[in-house]
C-alpha cells in the first residue's frame, strides 16, 4: 500500500476542509439576512431568536458531542456531525417563515458544534505539543476561510438564482468531503499508509497515549465537572466567543444599517474574515516558535493570547471611526486578533486536558461560546432597537482583558496525558 509522507498535515487539511464547510454554511444567513428578513417579514427582534435558536441547539451539542466523539472515536462522530448539519442547511432554503427558519437552524446547530469537539481530538492523537498550535490555526483557518469565501459565494448565487439556492450547496460539499473522510481518517497506531519516519516522530515526541477510559457515564461527568480550569475556560470563552459571534451574525446588518451598504456591497466582509484568518496561523506559528525555544506549552498559548487582548480593545473606535473603510480595517485588526486568541485557547485545552475526558471536557468548555453567544444576540438586538450599535463595541473592548487575567494562572499548568 502506497504511503503518505507527513501524514498529519493531510489530516489537518481534512479538518481545514470541514471547517470551511461548517462556516461557509453558518455564515450565509447573516450575509442574506437584510433579504430574508425583508422576504419572509421578520424584524431584529424575530431575527435574533433565529440565531439564538442555533445557539440553544449548539451549547446542548456541546455537551453530548464531546460525548459521542470519546465514545465512537473521531472518524465516525465526525462524518455523522458533517452529514447532519449539511442536510439541515439545505432545508434552510425551504423556510417560509419564522418558526421553519428557527427550526432548521436549531437542526444546523446541532450537527455544527460536534466538529469542534472532534477536531481537537483528532490533533490531540495525531500532533504533538509543538505543532498543535499550528495544526489547530490550520483547522481554524478553514473556519475563516470559509466566511471569507462565503460573502462572495453567496452574492453571485443571489443574485442570479435567488437566496434559496445558495442553501442548497451544503450537501454536494459535504458529500465530496465525506468520501475524502471515510477513505483518509485513522489513528496513528492503525493507519495503514503512514510512513515509518512519521511513526517514528510521532511516537518520540507524542506524551503516552491514555487508558481508554471504562469509567461510567457519570463518574466522568463529575471528574469532568470538579476540574477547575475547565470553569476557567469555559467562563473564558463565555467572556471572549461572543466578540467572534458578532462579527458573523451582526456585522453585515451594522454595515447595513448603520453604514448604509447594499447586500451586494455586503461582500466586502471577505476583508474582515481575510484577517480572521492571518490570525489563526498567526496564533498558532507564533506560539510553536515560543515551545521549541523552550517554553511551555500552555505558557506560550497565554503569551499569544496576551497580545491579542491588547488589540481588541480596538472595538470601541469604531463608533466614532467616520468612514466604512477605516471600519472595515479596525474590524480587520481585531478579528486578527480574536481568531489568534481562540485558536491558542483551543491548543490550550488540548494541552492541560486528559485526553481520555478531552471530548468531554472541550465540549463542557465550549457551552460557555453558545450561552455567551445567546446573551450577546439579545443584547445587540435590545441595544440596536432601544440605543445604538455604539455600546455594543464598547463592551466588546473589554472582554479579552478580563478574560486574560482569569487565564493568566494557567500559564504553569503541567500538559496533558
Amino acid at each position: 500500500m502506497t504511503k503518505i509522507p507527513h501524514l498529519r498535515w493531510l489530516i489537518a487539511f481534512a479538518l481545514f476542509l470541514a471547517a470551511v464547510l461548517n462556516y461557509l454554511d453558518r455564515s450565509i444567513l447573516g450575509l442574506l439576512a437584510p433579504t430574508i428578513q425583508k422576504d419572509l417579514g421578520i424584524n431584529d427582534d424575530q431575527y435574533a431568536s433565529v440565531i439564538n435558536w442555533f445557539l440553544v441547539a449548539y451549547t446542548v451539542a456541546y455537551l453530548f458531542s464531546g460525548r459521542i466523539v470519546d465514545r465512537f472515536g473521531v472518524k465516525i462522530s465526525f462524518a455523522l456531525f458533517v452529514g447532519w448539519w449539511s442536510i439541515s442547511n439545505a432545508l434552510t432554503g425551504f423556510a417560509q417563515g419564522v418558526k421553519s427558519l428557527s427550526g432548521f437552524r436549531f437542526m444546523l446547530g446541532l450537527g455544527e458544534a460536534g466538529s469542534w469537539t472532534a477536531s481537537p481530538k483528532a490533533v490531540s492523537e495525531w500532533f504533538p505539543p509543538s505543532e498543535r498550535g499550528m495544526a489547530v490555526g490550520i483547522y481554524s483557518l478553514g473556519g475563516a476561510a470559509g466566511a471569507t469565501i462565503a460573502p462572495i459565494l453567496v452574492s453571485v448565487i443571489a443574485m442570479h438564482y435567488g437566496w434559496r439556492a445558495v442553501f442548497l450547496i451544503s450537501p454536494i460539499l459535504a458529500g465530496l468531503w465525506l468520501i475524502f473522510w471515510l477513505w483518509l481518517y485513522k489513528k496513528p497506531s492503525e493507519h495503514p499508509r503512514i510512513t515509518e519516519e512519521e511513526r517514528k516522530y510521532l511516537l518520540e515526541n507524542m506524551e503516552p497515549a491514555s487508558t481508554p477510559s471504562t469509567e461510567s457515564e457519570s463518574t466522568i461527568w463529575g471528574h469532568v465537572i470538579r476540574e477547575p480550569l475547565v470553569w476557567q475556560l469555559m467562563i473564558a470563552r463565555l467572556l471572549t466567543d461572543p466578540v467572534w459571534y458578532f462579527y458573523q451574525f451582526w456585522m453585515p446588518k451594522y454595515l447595513h444599517t448603520v453604514r448604509h451598504l447594499e447586500q451586494k456591497e455586503l461582500s466586502m466582509m471577505w476583508m474582515i474574515f481575510l484577517a480572521a484568518d492571518i490570525g489563526f496561523l498567526a496564533g498558532g506559528f507564533f506560539a510553536g516558535r515560543l515551545i521549541k525555544k523552550g517554553v511551555l506549552p500552555p505558557a506560550s498559548r497565554i503569551w499569544i493570547m496576551a497580545i491579542a487582548a491588547c488589540c481588541v480593545p480596538l472595538s470601541a473606535l469604531i463608533p466614532g471611526t467616520a468612514s466604512v473603510s477605516g471600519v472595515i480595517y479596525i474590524g480587520m485588526a481585531i478579528c486578527c486578533a480574536l481568531t489568534a486568541w481562540l485558536g491558542c485557547l483551543t491548543s490550550l485545552v488540548v494541552d492541560i486536558v486528559p485526553k481520555k475526558i478531552l471530548g468531554t471536557a472541550f465540549g463542557l468548555i465550549a457551552c460557555g461560546s453558545a450561552l455567551g453567544g445567546i446573551l450577546m444576540n439579545k443584547g445587540v438586538a435590545w441595544m440596536a432597537n432601544s440605543h445604538s450599535y455604539d455600546q455594543c463595541f464598547f463592551i466588546m473592548a473589554v472582554a479579552h482583558p478580563v478574560a486574560l487575567v482569569l487565564l493568566w494562572s494557567l500559564r504553569k499548568k503541567s500538559c496533558s496525558t
